[in-house]
């Protein structure tokens, strides 16, 4: 009897000794992306980065990649997916595409159903021992997404899809690292490398800080790279400090417009702007996501994480700058912010709302068409949202106008958003193409580009030593600590009544109207954290109201921000302090870095034709100037 246990406790130690190992695929890793694209912008959502077939409804070239397994036997395979109009239709989805192992097609179709990112059995196969390859094959073009693939011996062992529960199996199979290396040690650590992000470097390395700049995206400069294509608004070189914003004329672009062809952005002017500091180090492509307190108040780390490999690093310094947009570093340390339209009650402002909301500028999806010298075809696309003759936008471009999410959090419905501006987009371009009795005028147009990165404009506003309101730019309140300069007027955007007509509470189209200002020069302490000590801010989470953020959230305007930073930051190693001390102990000598600038000479640069730009009135002479009176604001 002991003898017969023995056996059979042997036999199955070796047979799970011999047992095949299954294998996780990440797709952001495949070997060759083909005509997919990395797509990162939900990765805090969702898990991941991951593979989108952005084809505009032409199937994209394959994706493919090799894998080992360690015995030859038939695995299960499946792939983790998402029908991303499940939100519209219950149909299934465009989004479709298939899985090819060693040159043969698996069974299923994967994509179309379902109504969240979930694990898709894609078909069984016998594999060999040693390499093996594997493809996406994407079969309409119309955004197939796919996160990873997992190959299995057994059918039942299928990976979870619970966030949290998925990244630690994620860093048991060896997708992730146990824990992140070490990234080095820097003076100031800038996260985002938008227009302010860019600036914030550039000044505080042109001080002589060692900065480290990261970028989630191989594309720099955020709204105005081409990936998403917003041109640089908003005046530099003007107000209290003119010399100010000169360095945005060694990267800005020649001419302007929105959804215009990729080199109008000049991706290369940036990348020369960034590679010509030595004392930057560029991570890019990596995102931020976690951070290290060195105590309740300051940050002592970041941890980055690369969208491609899945490395990741830590990065330590004395400042950071969160110039993520979305307020990111700063809600991860637990700095005070804001979100939504505050009511007109809390800040006097006669451009707010009577009571407070959630109400958020949307983000836009841009896009062109092209002529072509013979008709073009554009495949029927119907899901959920139906044009008629009476609804349609007889157009052949959106830029701007174009919004979506207002209604929607522009953090954690992000997808949703983004997914809807695609969706209206080729819903439209179909009716035109194939239903509209005007269709011969689109007959010989094709679009030319749709962003499938979505251009955002509001979301958290982190909370500074001050808040600016709108009676700070109205009545010229003067602030010792004055810095860059606003120009743009009052631009709140609002769902076009015109649209909402026709698709209420789902607009897609946006408005606004025109409140134009003086040009006004902006605290130093709305560019750091009241509550994290060593938090620097530039872009649109700066500490500004609702509406104030309708003239500060410009570009240009943005890169002047960043500039500030750059020089406070070299004031607080000089010395040995943080944010607040330069505004308490330091101002005259920030006062002296902006009035010299940290651009290069003016001679030396292109002249500012196509920088200065605004809806502002000329400064009346007659202007009292007021001391300013601090707003408390808790979160």
């Amino acid at each position: 009897m002991k003898r017969t246990l023995f056996a059979v406790i042997t036999l199955l130690a070796g047979l799970i000794a011999n047992a095949a190992s299954p294998v996780f695929i990440e797709t952001e890793n495949f070997q060759k992306k083909g005509g997919w694209f990395v797509d990162q912008q939900f990765m805090d959502l969702m898990g991941s980065p991951y593979l989108i077939a952005h084809g505009l409804g032409n199937p994209v070239e394959n994706a493919s990649t090799t894998f080992q397994v360690d015995q030859a036997q038939t695995y299960h395979i499946y792939a983790r997916t998402f029908n991303w109009v499940s939100p519209w239709t219950e149909s299934e989805g465009p989004g479709a595409f298939k899985i090819k192992v060693n040159n043969k097609f698996l069974k299923n179709i994967l994509g179309t159903i379902g109504k969240k990112w979930m694990w898709q059995y894609a078909g069984s196969m016998k594999l060999k021992a040693g390499t093996n390859t594997i493809e996406l094959c994407d079969l309409k073009g119309f955004d197939g997404r796919c996160d990873a693939i997992w190959i299995t011996p057994s059918k039942e062992d299928i990976p979870p899809s619970d966030i949290k529960t998925l990244e630690a199996f994620r860093r048991k199979m060896g997708a992730l690292p146990k824990e992140a290396s070490d990234g080095g040690k820097y003076d100031l650590v800038v996260v985002g490398a938008g227009i302010g992000g860019m600036c914030a470097a550039v000044s505080a390395a042109r001080l002589g800080m060692k900065v480290a700049l990261i970028n989630d995206r191989p594309k720099l400069g955020g709204n105005n790279s081409s990936e998403i294509r917003v041109h640089l608004g908003g005046r530099i070189e003007i107000g209290t400090y003119p010399a100010l914003g000169r360095m945005i004329r060694e990267f800005g672009h020649s001419t302007i417009g929105n959804a215009k062809p990729k080199e109008n952005y000049e991706d290369e002017k940036k990348d020369a702007f960034i590679a010509a500091e030595p004392n930057i180090t560029l991570f890019a492509p990596y995102r931020a996501v976690s951070v290290k307190m060195a105590s309740p108040a300051i940050i002592g780390s970041v941890i980055i994480r690369s969208i491609t490999s899945g490395e990741e690093l830590e990065l330590s310094a004395p400042l950071f700058s969160d110039c993520t947009g979305d307020g990111t570093i700063g809600f991860l340390a637990g700095a005070d912010w804001m979100m939504g339209r505050e009511g007109r009650d809390e800040f006097a402002e006669k451009l707010a709302p009577l009571k407070a909301d959630k109400l958020t500028m949307g983000s836009s999806v841009q896009w062109y068409s092209e002529k072509s010298n013979k008709k073009t075809i554009f495949p029927e696309f119907e899901y959920g949202v139906k044009f008629t003759e009476e609804n349609c936008e007889k157009v052949t471009m959106g830029e701007w106008t174009w919004e979506t999410g207002m209604n929607y959090d522009q953090i954690y419905d992000f997808e949703r958003i983004r997914d809807y501006g695609m969706l209206v987009i080729f819903s439209n371009w179909s009716y035109l193409k194939n239903h509209s009795t005007f269709k011969s005028e689109y007959s010989n147009l094709k679009l030319g580009w749709v962003a499938y990165l979505a251009g955002k404009r509001e979301s958290r506003r982190l909370v500074g030593d001050y808040i600016l309101k709108q009676d700070d730019v109205d009545k010229q309140v003067f602030h010792e600590d004055a810095s860059f300069t606003t120009t743009w007027h009052f631009d709140l955007h609002f769902p076009d009544p015109a649209n909402t007509k026709h698709f209420p509470g789902a607009e897609f189209k946006a408005k606004t109207k025109s409140n134009r200002i003086y040009p006004y020069a902006v605290p130093y302490r709305c560019l750091y954290s009241r509550n994290v000590n060593n938090l620097f801010m530039a872009g649109r989470n700066i500490s500004v109201t609702h509406v104030t953020l309708g003239s500060t959230r410009l570009m240009r305007t943005i890169g002047m921000m960043g500039e500030v930073v750059g020089m406070a930051a070299s004031i607080c190693k000089k010395h040995d302090t943080l944010p607040r001390d330069v505004y308490q102990h330091h101002l005259p000598e920030l006062k002296a870095l902006m009035r010299i600038g940290t651009g290069k000479p003016a001679e030396e640069l292109p002249d500012n034709q196509n920088f200065n730009r605004g809806g502002i009135l000329k400064t009346p002479k007659n202007i009292i100037f007021s001391s300013p009176k601090k707003e408390v604001k808790t979160n």
